[in-house]
């Protein structure tokens, strides 16, 4: 009879795996999954009103809804109305340039205003843009000739005299021949918006013209009519006080 290993006081042997017996095989990680293509979202409009409703919006001030209801507002309107608007736009494109005198905007050169034999052509009203001459010439109070600057300084921005056309203005005052009907200019009037830029271009040309032996003023400033003192600011009243006038 064979003792037990329990019966002789020896400690039992621990259980031994059988050679055939195997780890557990480790999971395999799940492969990532390719990324999905981004959703492209399909715009309702057909291609033509996609690209007018985008023309539209590249003009200024008019944002993606505005574009979308001029758009509707085109799409509803008669062929000869929208045909109308298209001929327009293209007639503008084609022979609407600036006046080589005064550089504001006409269709033949020179403009109506520098061609016309009734203005005194030896005042010119200088003004930054052609919008500027349009609203003063609403007025029908002058009846000089002008010229539009097409900007003013702005050494912060880059701009500077050879970015605007104040050579032609001095070419305009040192050769007669080449300002309206050949007249010598007498007077110049700055016309130019009251900012910081304004009053430094008003400035350099202010020294240029008078170094020419030309007579400089400028627009008057100040309170507008109907307008009270206490709502006026100090640079309003500042220049009111400065501009004022004999009675």
């Amino acid at each position: 009879m064979v003792p037990n290993d329990h019966e002789n006081g020896s400690p039992p042997h621990p259980a031994q795996a059988s050679p055939t017996d195997s780890p557990p095989a480790a999971r395999a990680p799940r492969p990532t999954p390719p990324p999905s293509p981004p959703r492209t979202t399909r715009s309702p409009y057909p291609v033509s009103v996609q690209s007018l409703i985008a023309a539209l919006a590249d003009l200024p001030g008019v944002g993606p809804r505005s574009a979308e209801r001029l758009a509707f507002h085109i799409l509803k309107t008669p062929p000869e109305e929208a045909l109308a608007l298209a001929r327009a736009i293209e007639a503008v494109k084609a022979h609407v340039r600036h006046c080589s005198i005064c550089f504001h905007l006409a269709d033949a050169d020179p403009c109506a205003l520098c061609a016309d034999p009734r203005r005194d052509r030896s005042k010119v009203l200088v003004v930054e843009q052609p919008k500027d001459l349009i609203s003063l010439e609403s007025t029908s109070m002058y009846r000089g000739v002008y010229h539009v600057l097409m900007g003013r300084l702005s050494p912060l921005d880059g701009i500077g005299p050879a970015d605007l056309t104040i050579a032609n203005l001095l070419s305009r005052l040192d050769r007669p021949e080449r300002n309206s009907g050949g007249v010598p200019v007498g007077e110049v009037i700055l016309g130019l918006n009251p900012t910081l830029e304004g009053d430094g271009t008003a400035l350099y040309l202010a020294e240029q013209v008078r170094s020419r032996g030309v007579t400089v003023s400028r627009l008057a400033r100040g309170i507008p009519t109907g307008s009270q003192l206490e709502y006026a600011s100090r640079a309003v009243l500042a220049d009111a006080i400065e501009g004022r006038q004999h009675i």
